[in-house]
């Protein structure tokens, strides 16, 4: 029986992302495919690192952090060294995202602000201009 193969096109197509963008995590090293001239042959195990490298992009990663924690997956079998590097990446990439979210809640207050004082100034000139309009009718 005969290990699974895929196509460039096959992987593209299945993960929605150009030939390009896996050739360039073929770059990175994220990926090994195997030649068949100038045939790319990828195996399930490629298949499998590209599934868990665009998880971590969408968790925020960076390409670099991903292929670290893959490569670790392919050294001897060490479970905590490999779980003690995932949880500081996940704990130092967590970190950065609370500090953003920090950021933001303050400019969304700020913006908050903006607009209370923004509604109150446009109430009193509303105000004021429906308070003149009579007078101006009498004249």
């Amino acid at each position: 029986m005969s290990a699974q193969t895929f196509t460039i096109s096959q992987l593209a197509k299945e993960f929605d992302l150009t030939t390009r963008a896996i050739r360039f995590y073929e770059d990175m090293g994220l990926l090994s495919p195997e030649r068949a001239g100038l045939q790319r042959i990828y195996s399930t195990r490629d298949r499998a690192r590209l599934t868990l490298t665009l998880r971590a992009k969408r968790l925020g990663l960076s390409l670099t952090e991903a292929k670290d924690i893959l490569d670790m997956y392919d050294s001897p079998r060490d479970t905590v060294a490999q779980l003690e590097k995932f949880l500081g990446v996940l704990g130092a990439h967590r970190a950065q995202l609370e500090a953003q979210l920090a950021e933001l809640q303050a400019n969304l207050a700020e913006v908050k602000e903006h607009e209370k004082k923004g509604r109150a100034t446009l109430a009193k000139a509303q105000k004021a201009g429906k308070a003149s309009r009579p007078a101006e009718a009498k004249a």
